[in-house]
């Protein structure tokens, strides 16, 4: 008889972005917590639209901030963040990330990217000196400022999934949804997962629906122990002192974004 090692206990962070409670969004929201907590796992959600989240990014979210004194975003936000001082919204999200061991996003793909509101905790969450910045490690690595954790897009597209492959009028899904893993997750040092897509999602029968779900729940399973993307660590020897990868370490044929992941296997 075989018994199976129980995967240790994790806290995980979804953030999800939709206006509507009914919404297949909120659908996979809710499985997917249900599904981990199952597991045993801790899970905290972020439900952007039900805490009428702020998106942009202003001078209210440094209160210390002189009025009469140009607003130097970067700058601000750094100062704001070392010293402890920004707005409690941001300040209680930034605690959600560093409380996690790994971080889910849950959004409709709109226009090729993020809804503003997920766009906006974004931009307002990960500021400098929390996410980035000369006082942290280099970014693009297992040693920048939120090692450690995971990361996951599950994504809804109301366009079939041949029209984001490599010869889709859409272009590759990986491509779509670059500027998020390597340009956010690995960035600030989180390892992408591939990510998760529901397609055709405007017209979803009760079947795809569930084959939906049994898909996303092998894909929650794998959370923990699933390869991430490979990308490259700025500091790994691939690129030169400009941030340009090095020529000759590219896999025969390899061009564009696909340049900045290592060849797997």
């Amino acid at each position: 008889m075989t018994t199976t090692t129980p995967q240790p206990c994790k806290k995980i962070l979804v953030v999800s972005a939709h206006p509507e409670p009914r919404s297949l969004n909120a659908a996979l929201t809710t499985f997917a917590v249900e599904h981990l907590r199952a597991a045993g796992h801790e899970v905290r959600v972020s439900d952007l639209y039900a805490m009428k989240w702020k998106s942009a990014v202003d001078a209210d979210d440094f209160p210390d901030h002189a009025g009469d004194r140009r607003l130097h975003v970067m700058a601000a936000s750094e100062r704001a963040t070392l010293a402890g001082r920004l707005s409690p919204d941001v300040a209680a999200e930034q605690e959600k990330v560093r409380w996690s061991d790994a971080v889910i996003l849950q959004f409709p793909l709109w226009w090729f990217s993020v809804p503003a509101i997920l766009k906006g905790w974004i931009d307002r969450v990960f500021t400098s000196g929390f996410g980035y910045g000369p006082a942290l490690p280099p970014p693009y690595g297992e040693g920048s400022a939120l090692a450690g954790r995971r990361a996951l897009l599950s994504v809804t597209a109301g366009a079939r999934e041949s029209s984001f492959s490599d010869r889709g009028i859409h272009g590759r899904l990986t491509d779509v949804l670059h500027p998020v893993q390597h340009g956010l997750f690995w960035f600030t040092g989180m390892a992408p997962l591939e990510p998760f897509a529901a397609y055709g999602s405007n017209d979803l029968s009760a079947e795809r629906f569930a084959a939906a779900k049994r898909e996303y729940g092998r894909r929650l399973d794998g959370l923990f122990t699933d390869e991430p993307v490979p990308f490259r660590s700025l500091v790994g020897g691939d690129y030169d002192h400009d941030m340009r990868l090095l020529p000759g370490v590219e896999a025969p044929g390899a061009n564009g974004l696909e340049l900045h992941v290592r060849p797997r296997g």
